[in-house]
């Protein structure tokens, strides 16, 4: 089994902000697969989704616990389906990469991403595999505002062209492995990111 875990917080007001990007890819992921992804399961705090791909059991999860808690949910199915941490791919968002721009990674630090910092804290260990989606720098004093804001509408088709591309990350990351993942989409990327971005606000 496999574990692909969007990051977003839960609820109509967020649910088109850039924090929410990794809600939207789980989305897109579920349509593509028709996996019913809307199921809330107390045990684990997240909706939840099962699809079967490349001869293996997908579970498609959207931690309800909001942001900053979202490892709480992330390792909650992880521990459960007795899953390695190379078994969980965690979609986030990312202040330091152009709008639209992904980013594979294995393993590292989380950037300043303070869900992905609870994932990592969760797990006891920085090596769990992340697809980043960029969505453009901000100061740092207008972090919270500006993460929880919608895209603008010259951001729009840069995003729109992104989920599905996002989409078909992940699923080469299922079915053909992180590295060769990596090789197809990472290099379609111009310039280099830190992984060291501004802190994110959230609400928790």
């Amino acid at each position: 089994m496999k574990l692909i875990a969007g990051l977003g917080n839960p609820g109509p007001r967020y649910a088109e902000s850039r924090h929410n990007v990794g809600f939207m890819v789980v989305d897109e992921l579920a349509r593509r697969w028709a996996a019913d992804v809307t199921r809330y399961d107390r045990h684990f705090e997240a909706l939840l989704g099962l699809a079967r791909r490349a001869e293996q059991d997908v579970l498609l999860l959207k931690p309800a616990t909001y942001m900053n808690l979202s490892g709480q949910s992330v390792a909650a199915a992880w521990r459960f389906y007795k899953l390695a941490p190379a078994d969980v791919l965690v979609v986030h968002d990312d202040l330091d990469l152009p709008v639209g721009q992904l980013r594979l990674r294995p393993a590292g630090s989380a950037g300043g991403h303070k869900g992905l910092a609870d994932v990592i804290r969760h797990f006891g260990t920085d090596e769990v595999p992340r697809l980043r989606i960029g969505i453009g720098k901000v100061h740092r004093d207008a972090t919270v505002e500006y993460v929880l804001s919608r895209f603008e509408p010259d951001e729009r088709p840069a995003i729109a062209a992104a989920l599905p591309a996002a989409a078909d990350a992940a699923e080469a990351w299922l079915c053909r492995g992180m590295a060769t993942a990596m090789n197809e989409f990472n290099r379609r990327a111009k310039g280099g990111a830190s992984d060291d971005a501004p802190p994110q606000g959230e609400p928790s």
